[in-house]
């Protein structure tokens, strides 16, 4: 089990990093050092089971939320994003109907005045 999180743990790592060797190499490092510090806990214990599912919360959240930006030549403000098969994509439904609670419409639950 934990074998299986840390590989899935490196592989996340390896795509939201990749193309950027310094964030990668520091990436690899950490969760080494994390996987080795908790090495000495006991297979049974609930806190591995813990530890084991928060590796796993980890790599998901690295593969679908993380989105490298690189800065555009000639462009001041512009960034190209590098999105990725396992990036998460939304449809935006929840900021459409964000303005139609019982706070009123428009931004900031203003009135739309």
């Amino acid at each position: 089990m934990a074998l299986a999180a840390y590989k899935n743990l490196m592989r996340a790592a390896r795509i939201a990093f990749q193309g950027d060797a310094p964030i990668l190499a520091a990436a690899q490092q950490q969760i080494r050092h994390e996987f080795r510090q908790k090495s000495s806990l006991n297979s049974s214990d609930a806190s591995t089971q813990e530890a084991i599912q928060h590796a796993q919360e980890v790599a998901n959240f690295l593969k679908a939320n993380v989105v490298q930006g690189k800065r555009m030549e000639g462009g001041e403000n512009m960034y190209q994003l590098r999105i990725h098969e396992h990036t998460e994509r939304g449809d935006n439904e929840s900021v459409k109907t964000a303005g139609s609670g019982a706070v009123g419409g428009g931004c900031c639950g203003g009135n739309g005045r």
